[in-house]
């Protein structure tokens, strides 16, 4: 397998061009596992959510005039640009909060100082099974008791597993985005002290992509 801080460069730096290049890419109507984080941390009584990995951030926006505090933590200097430059023209700046970071860093927050936390295709990005248990790891040190985690993640049964240039450890380099695709038992591993709630099977994208909706719970 290739050094995983060469890929993670490499992954940063396409990003990077690709935001610039493309601007509100992913346009400005919310994701559908946002629309059930936003249903879910509700029902919760969640007030501060993390989001992880927002890019410019159609997520996040919808999270903070659902009247949600959102931290949004991204390695792309440039999405989190686009997304600030949105929330100021959406009026929801106060409300939203961005964190240029790497998620193989232990996150920048407190122990057991957010309400939820939530990451569409951030797992599933170019990170080693061994990064993605450390990141869980953060994730639930950073949650309160209590707090969920909602994450969505390509599979297995994706169309683009096992095709383009192979990394090691099932990920996948496919026209220029490396993705970490999931088997269920890494899902299972990674809720382990954690209550699982559901793994949603759904479908994304023309191709279409294959994900798994994970929602789980940490113990109070």
């Amino acid at each position: 397998m290739a050094d995983d801080r060469d890929l993670a460069e490499t992954q940063r730096r396409h990003w990077q061009d690709t935001y610039t290049a493309h601007p509100g890419m992913y346009g400005a109507q919310p994701s559908s596992p946002a629309l059930h984080a936003a249903s879910v941390f509700r029902r919760a009584g969640a007030k501060d959510v993390l989001e992880l990995g927002p890019g410019h951030g159609r997520d996040t926006l919808f999270l903070a005039r659902e009247g949600f505090t959102v931290h949004a933590a991204d390695f792309s200097a440039t999405g989190l640009e686009q997304l600030r430059d949105a929330a100021r023209l959406q009026g929801v700046d106060q409300c939203v909060t961005t964190t240029v970071h790497d998620v193989r860093e232990p996150l920048p927050l407190p122990d057991t100082s957010v309400d939820a936390v939530f990451a569409h295709m951030l797992l599933c990005m170019a990170l080693s099974t061994r990064e993605i248990h450390a990141l869980v790891g953060e994730i639930r040190r950073v949650l309160r008791p209590g707090g969920t985690l909602v994450y969505t993640v390509r599979n297995t049964g994706d169309a683009h597993y096992g095709v383009g240039t192979a990394h090691g450890d099932d990920i996948f380099e496919h026209g220029g985005f490396a993705v970490h695709f999931f088997s269920r038992d890494l899902v299972d591993a990674l809720a382990e002290r954690w209550t699982l709630n559901e793994v949603h099977a759904f479908e994304e994208g023309d191709l279409p992509r294959r994900l798994w909706r994970v929602t789980q719970t940490r113990p109070r």
